[in-house]
């Protein structure tokens, strides 16, 4: 016998999948943050995590390895990569957790115009903060000379951008993540 009621039942997600950027400087704890709440959230369906360092060119991580800055030409390619990559994973319904520094607004627009409903976290905290933590992580191309370079590339969260909310991480990572995952639950709930 076939249970009618099953099909009026409503679908777990809505129509537009979620894309949850986890950004700030390097350093911030973007990408911890970002895993672990993907864990979290594929204990009540699927999501994707990226990692915009991932979406790097061999060269731009040549140039961050070697203390050199990126400018918006040579970030161009990289966000375009992960514009594509996002624009893929929309198609097939996916929702995304993204690990990505949002330096620049226009890049933090073009996310807006894909197919998802975005939420932006900006994880912030002054410089030393920040370069104590880079001091302490091991094996990764972008050192801590570079930092400067990136709080002065950073373009803060614009009157337009409600979408955008910025937590202090100065506390430690499971104050910050509970933060983060408190604001995303209540996201998904008005869903």
């Amino acid at each position: 016998m076939i249970n009618i009621l099953s099909r009026n039942k409503k679908p777990k997600f809505s129509s537009i999948p979620h894309l949850f950027i986890i950004m700030g400087v390097s350093g911030s704890g973007k990408t911890e943050i970002s895993q672990k709440l993907v864990n979290d959230l594929n204990t009540q369906g699927g999501y994707e995590f990226l990692d915009a360092d991932d979406f790097h060119s061999s060269e731009a991580i040549a140039l961050m390895a070697a203390n050199l800055p990126l400018n918006d030409t040579m970030r161009k390619p990289w966000v375009e990569a992960i514009i594509s990559k996002l624009g893929r994973l929309s198609k097939q319904n996916k929702n995304v957790v993204l690990a990505f520094s949002g330096l620049k607004y226009q890049h933090r627009k073009r996310f807006r115009t894909l197919e998802f409903k975005c939420h932006f976290y900006y994880l912030s905290a002054d410089l030393n903060t920040i370069k104590n933590r880079m001091l302490n992580r091991e094996n990764h191309f972008f050192k801590v000379e570079l930092l400067t370079s990136q709080f002065a590339a950073m373009e803060e969260k614009r009157k337009d951008e409600k979408d955008i909310v910025k937590l202090d991480v100065s506390g430690t990572f499971k104050e910050v993540y509970q933060k983060v995952y408190q604001l995303v639950k209540k996201d998904l709930s008005k869903s």
